[in-house]
């Protein structure tokens, strides 16, 4: 039966082979059994046909097919060496050829050589007798030549190193007989070749030799004691020449296996039988119990299908005579699914890079069972739902293979599980998890937490000051993680933006190198790069937009009237004007923003109280009542300008108002005005000490005005049309003014110029439009009445 199933085995090995892709290669070696560790058995690499320095390239690994790895193999040098020490006895027993079988694997590609070593024996085992003393009891009537086996002895040796055979010490009564089974093995029987004559002597002493065929040569010896009796002629007959019994493996200790049973046609003490193993190996006394008055044949000892599928035994049939009879009982062992799949590891793959293509071998591993038929068949699988995958190959191998992309920042490593699964019943399963981690590589790019920053930075800031925070995240670890930050060139108001502002490389922390205004840069933009640390590194990119926040820095700026120290204009009011006549417009401007460029305008001082009045939020100056003549000619207003800051900053203006009762030339002559009263308080006696002061700049700038004015009129003039002798230009003419949005106030610009004409006086004069260019900025003024409007462009006289 054992015999068969290797057979099977063999074909099942050669189908699997003529349908894989892998190459398997059997080679053979021999070596004599009790070699100590460290003896070489042979060199591989000229069988296997490969070079120096091959083996270890592709990752040869030596699998044993046993429990234990009697071999081990160099890599360097492809020597095959002894492991462990090796008891052909213990390893085999009796089986011949005694093989350990084992598999060189070799991987890129991959390819599997069997190889066979063929343990072979010595004579390192003396045989030996089961007892030290044989008894026989013989009757004196037995005839000639009738033959008395007696138990063989056991060397545990094979072939010319077992017994060979068998030597009686010498005496006038017996004989030996050896033969031979048809195994070889050797029998002997004692033969009565002559007569025993009970009286004469009733006790023979022999000594029984057993001679091996070894080198050096090895004895066991036994003394065959007999004892001469009264006459018995009748032999114990066995019902069955041979028992046949069916014994599953690990049938607990008190089964019954079989039973034996002889007959004997004396009486008396003559038929009465006892029952005893004949001829048996030590193994069955171990195993199996026979029961002398019975017959029955129970398990004594673990009965193991994978270590012996059948056990042969003789049972000798002794009548009180000493006569005996031999039967053959035949236990065959059935296979019970006893034996869990074994997961044997080749090669593992531990760290696996991230961008490892597909097909990659991960883990190599053979599934065994020690199991026969369907109960060692087997099938593994893997836990679905994973980047892997297992590919069968011949002899129970399987390849653990990648069969989708690898992203480390989505799974770091695996535990893949396993699953043997052998065809038995029940089906007994084994699992093996297999860690794999997944290794970095730089494939993310530092990735900002906000597509804009938006960042604050509150003017005349104090330099080193820190704005914000960028901050960029890489989803790659070590190195290829670790994130840097730096300024791309770029420019603030023609500035460097690195004279502006600089940033930590580590920390991403923005920080104001300088101190900013907010008059001359209301808002810039940096640009912000991320890079990590990776081969080659990746970087990213963000913009930051930095608001400068204002402060009230800066007081009101009047525009009109001038304050630039020449003498305050004159504004007429015809006497009689009636309440809320428009007399002139302050205009101011405020360089901050928002809240803190919001103008209020306020009276502060007046000739007469009550007379005027400003409204607080254009600036306009307006009869409070009607102008009567008991009203001083001229009249004098201070007027203060007040921003909207949390700390307000203030500016004042100084008016001229002339009272006339109307535009003719006698009003005019500023020359013939009456001085004006002297004022006790403070403010007249400033304007009396810098009167001198601003007059001189006054002169200056009339002739300035009209210098420029002449000019202009002259390139006007070849542009415009010109009639009777009066015209009009501008050059500088600016249709802007600041509105409620801005910095001025006025509804509609009021400008004025000078018309000339043949029979006016010197004496005559207007009111001038700002002088300096460099104090015209863009107003937008609400526009008067229509009646004001009049009244302001019929000011010549």
């Amino acid at each position: 039966m054992d015999h068969s199933f290797r057979i099977r085995k063999g074909l099942y090995l050669l189908f699997l082979l003529s349908l894989s892709g892998v190459v398997c290669v059997s080679i053979g070696y021999s070596l004599p059994e009790e070699k100590k560790s460290g003896s070489l058995v042979a060199n591989v690499l000229k069988d296997l046909k490969l070079g120096p320095g091959e083996l270890s390239a592709r990752r040869a690994q030596l699998v044993s097919k046993s429990n234990k790895q009697y071999f081990q193999l160099d890599t360097r040098s492809g020597n095959l060496l002894v492991n462990e020490k090796i008891d052909r006895e213990a390893l085999c027993g009796k089986m011949e050829p005694c093989l350990l079988l084992s598999e060189i694997v070799l991987q890129n590609p991959l390819k599997i050589y069997n190889m066979e070593v063929e343990i072979e024996d010595v004579n390192d085992n003396t045989p030996a007798f089961s007892q030290n003393e044989f008894i026989l009891e013989i009757s004196e009537h037995v005839p000639t030549n009738i033959r008395f086996p007696l138990e063989s002895a056991q060397d545990a040796d094979l072939g010319e190193n077992g017994i060979q055979n068998y030597t009686l010490s010498p005496n006038g009564n017996f004989r030996l007989d050896v033969q031979s089974d048809e195994l070889g093995t050797k029998y002997v029987d004692l033969v009565l070749e002559k007569s025993l004559d009970r009286e004469k002597e009733a006790q023979f002493g022999l000594t029984l030799t057993a001679v091996d065929g070894g080198v050096p040569q090895r004895t066991g010896t036994v003394q065959i004691n007999i004892n001469v009796l009264d006459i018995n002629d009748n032999f114990p007959q066995f019902t069955q020449p041979e028992y046949k019994a069916k014994l599953k493996e690990n049938s607990p200790r008190g089964t019954l296996v079989s039973k034996v049973e002889a007959r004997d046609l004396d009486f008396g003490s003559n038929a009465q039988i006892s029952y005893s193993f004949h001829r048996v190996p030590d193994q069955i006394h171990h195993l199996f119990n026979l029961n002398q008055s019975t017959g029955e044949i129970t398990v004594l000892g673990p009965i193991d299908y994978e270590e012996e599928t059948s056990y042969d035994m003789n049972i000798k049939a002794t009548d009180g005579g000493g006569l005996s009879g031999v039967c053959k009982v035949l236990v065959l062992v059935e296979d019970e699914n006893d034996n869990v799949p074994e997961v044997v590891v080749i090669s593992h793959t531990s760290a696996l890079p991230e961008d490892s293509p597909l097909e990659v071998i991960v883990v190599l591993f053979s599934v065994t069972d020690r199991d026969s038929g369907d109960n060692g068949r087997t099938s593994c699988s893997i836990e679905p739902g994973l980047p892997f995958g297992l590919k069968p190959s011949v002899n129970d191998y399987y390849q653990l293979m990648t069969q989708q992309p690898l992203d480390r920042e989505r799974a770091s490593e695996y535990n893949i599980t396993i699953t043997a699964t052998d065809w038995g019943s029940p089906r007994l399963t084994s699992t093996r998890i297999m860690n794999i981690q997944i290794s970095d590589i730089n494939d993310n790019a530092p990735v900002f937490e906000e597509s804009l920053y938006h960042m604050q930075l509150q003017e005349n800031n104090i330099p080193g000051l820190l704005i914000g925070l960028v901050e960029a995240k890489d989803l790659d670890t070590r190195q290829n993680g670790k994130v840097t930050y730096s300024l791309l060139p770029g420019k603030v108001s023609d500035q460097p933006v690195s004279s502006y502002v600089s940033i930590n490389s580590e920390t991403g922390n923005l920080y104001a190198i300088r101190s900013v205004d907010y008059e001359q840069v209301k808002d810039f933009q940096v640009t912000v790069r991320a890079v990590d640390s990776g081969s080659p590194p990746l970087s990213s990119e963000v913009m930051v937009r930095v608001v400068v926040m204002d402060e009230n820095d800066n007081a009101p700026f009047i525009l009109y009237p001038l304050q630039n120290g020449t003498s305050p204009s004159n504004d007429l009011v015809p006497r009689g004007a009636e309440v809320g006549y428009l007399v002139t417009k302050v205009v101011a401007v405020d360089r901050d923003s928002g809240q803190n460029s919001w103008l209020s305008y306020e009276l502060l001082k007046a000739t007469e109280p009550g007379l005027f009045s400003v409204e607080t939020h254009n600036g306009e100056v307006r009869t409070a009542r009607v102008v009567t003549n008991q009203d001083a000619f001229k009249q004098r207003l201070l007027i203060v300008v007040k921003d909207n800051g949390k700390v307000p900053q203030s500016s004042t203006s100084s008016l001229n108002v002339l009272l006339v009762d109307g535009f003719s030339d006698s009003h005019m002559q500023i020359v013939d005005l009456p001085p004006e009263e002297e004022q006790n308080d403070s403010l007249t006696l400033y304007l009396i000490i810098s009167l001198c002061f601003i007059s001189f700049l006054f002169l200056f700038s009339v002739l300035t005005a009209i210098v420029i004015w002449i000019h202009k009129r002259r390139n006007c003039q070849k542009e415009s049309h010109v009639s009777s002798g009066n015209f009009y230009c501008d050059a500088d003419f600016v249709p802007n003014s600041s509105g409620p949005n801005g910095a001025g106030t006025l509804k509609h610009p009021n400008y004025y110029e000078v018309f000339l004409s043949a029979g006016y006086g010197t004496n005559e004069f207007k009111v001038l439009s700002p002088l300096l260019p460099s104090l015209a900025v863009d107003l937008k003024a609400p526009t008067a009445s229509s009646n004001d409007s009049q009244v302001r462009e019929s000011q010549n006289v």
